[in-house]
């Protein structure tokens, strides 16, 4: 599992893509990367973090980017894990009341979740500009997470026996 967090000073002062370059698997490995290099047309267009020029030229770069991974024969499969707005509330209320969890929901949440229809609106242009027929993406209805569990994992094997 690959983690990605906002970028440092050191991934700030390359390519945004250098820092996803460095932590590709190496041929016959395999990597999770928990956020990706979707942020530039998710996060930081919302939040103003990069120029419109910037995140619109980004759709042409990602998809570049995955040809050559799938070229050299990676195995590429991308996952949108989908939920309303209403499952979002109830399930930030229950992080709320539940002291075990009450750390995983934040003031951040809260104001993202004002910018929904932001976001919601990023999510469909990235969606439409950026699944190829050699990288799909792979849209998971996620209000049940058992089902979206199983259709993760489903996906994958599925994808792993094509290839094999």
């Amino acid at each position: 599992m690959i983690p990605v967090a906002a970028p440092n000073d050191v991934e700030k002062a390359h390519h945004y893509l250098w820092r996803f370059w460095i932590r590709m698997p190496k041929a016959g490995h395999f990597a999770i990367f928990d956020r990706s290099w979707y942020e530039r047309v998710m996060v930081e267009r919302v939040e103003g973090f990069c120029s419109e020029v910037e995140w619109r030229r980004a759709y042409n770069e990602i998809n570049e980017m995955e040809k050559q991974l799938v070229n050299f024969g990676a195995l590429l499969i991308k996952f949108w894990l989908q939920i309303d707005p209403e499952e979002q509330l109830r399930r930030f209320k229950e992080r709320e009341s539940l002291p075990y969890k009450s750390w995983k929901i934040t003031a951040e949440d809260w104001r993202n979740r004002k910018k929904w229809d932001l976001y919601r609106a990023a999510v469909d242009e990235m969606l439409y500009r950026t699944s190829t027929n050699y990288a799909p993406w792979t849209i998971v209805e996620s209000n049940c997470k058992l089902y979206a569990r199983i259709k993760t994992l489903s996906t994958v094997v599925k994808s792993i026996e094509r290839r094999l």
